[in-house]
């Protein structure tokens, strides 16, 4: 049965927002991201962005090699994802640093179970998302707890991120590691949270952003 309230409701798009909406961080999120769809492919496959999330868990200071590579792209704030595509980001390489910093001294975790019932909670936004071009953890079927409750029952904690943009699984999972312009790292924490042992993925093609992921976490499912 449910336990705590849920960890956060955290949307990404290269940096957003807790609970409260921050309307101008969201304005600069969808400016980043208007520059990362232009190149979008189609969407990353969901059971890759659960692996990848994986191999940050269970290797972190490996994983920071990554970020690592990632940060000799940048020019300024910017950074180059192709050479047709330059990405205005809101902090530049002190985002990536510290998460860098983060992973460097970050001991491994678990890895993260699927779970097809928090599959098909993500999938329903994404589905969503992906005809009507909205962004937010709030559709017509309602928020992230009914979403996931009317596939199971959730234990412990239950979190949500939402990445905009990559067409790519690492590209994706490196943005809510780096969580650029979120201050409070949201979505990060949701990724490297220690009570969650379950979660699941859904990508689908977005509107406005070319690519979107909705992954859901939980300390435990049990689907009906």
């Amino acid at each position: 049965m449910p336990g705590k309230n849920p960890v956060g409701e955290n949307m990404n798009c290269a940096g957003p927002m807790p609970r409260l909406f921050n309307n101008a961080l969201k304005t600069i999120c969808m400016l980043i991201l208007l520059f990362t769809a232009a190149t979008a492919h189609g969407e990353p496959p969901a059971k890759d962005v659960l692996a990848e999330i994986n191999l940050a868990r269970t290797t972190p200071q490996a994983y920071a090699g990554f970020l690592r590579e990632f940060r000799r792209q940048f020019k300024g704030k910017s950074y180059r994802l192709d050479s047709r595509t330059l990405v205005q980001t809101v902090e530049g390489v002190k985002a990536v640093d510290e998460a860098i910093r983060f992973l460097s001294r970050k001991k491994p975790l678990p890895p993260l179970g699927w779970s097809d019932g928090l599959a098909a909670a993500a999938a329903e936004l994404a589905d969503e998302q992906a005809s009507s071009g909205a962004i937010d953890h709030n559709g017509q079927s309602g928020g992230m707890r009914k979403r996931i409750e009317r596939q199971g029952e959730w234990q412990v904690e239950i979190g949500e991120n939402i990445g905009y943009g990559p067409d790519d699984a690492r590209l994706m999972v490196m943005q809510l590691i780096i969580d650029d312009g979120v201050p409070d790292r949201g979505h990060r924490k949701n990724t490297f949270l220690k009570a969650f042992g379950k979660a699941g993925v859904a990508c689908a093609p977005h509107p406005r952003f070319g690519n979107m992921c909705v992954i859901d976490f939980a300390g435990g499912f049990k689907g009906f």
